[in-house]
């Protein structure tokens, strides 16, 4: 596990607990013995409105970073999920997803698995490679829908 993953886990189970956390920048940053942007990047890349979370940040001598989870059920994230997918979408941010919907729940590991290998790059190989990220996501909608 990289350290970016180690920081996304350690403000997860935080958020478990309260559906809320603040955090100081500084201080996770000595936390993980890292430098402050580190912290920046894990934030602005995986806990962000499409995923499920809310992030208010001052910055300055106190500032701080709140992360709040959006309470939606399992039909409003699929809906949510569905929306924010547009006309194309790459395989790593299949995964990004498909990793958010193992963690609420809303589908299984081997489920995870038979999408990811299902719309995978090996698998979309005999599509035009300008075409493939369309028919991921025209097809990862449609699977969504099916969960509905």
């Amino acid at each position: 596990m990289n350290l970016s993953d180690l920081i996304e886990n350690y403000i997860k189970n935080a958020i478990e607990e309260t559906q809320e956390i603040e955090l100081k920048r500084s201080e996770l940053a000595q936390t993980f013995n890292c430098v402050p942007s580190q912290i920046n990047y894990v934030i602005s890349t995986r806990f962000i409105p499409e995923l499920g979370f809310y992030v208010e940040s001052k910055r300055g001598g106190g500032g701080y970073i709140k992360i709040s989870r959006i309470n939606l059920s399992k039909s409003e994230y699929i809906k949510d999920i569905i929306s924010k997918i547009g006309g194309k979408m790459s395989q790593s941010v299949m995964d990004v997803y498909l990793r958010e919907l193992l963690s609420y729940n809303i589908i299984d590991d081997k489920s995870a698995i038979i999408i990811s290998a299902a719309l995978s790059e090996k698998s979309l190989v005999q599509v035009e490679k300008l075409k493939r990220d369309q028919v991921r996501a025209d097809m990862f909608k449609n699977i969504l829908v099916n969960l509905i």
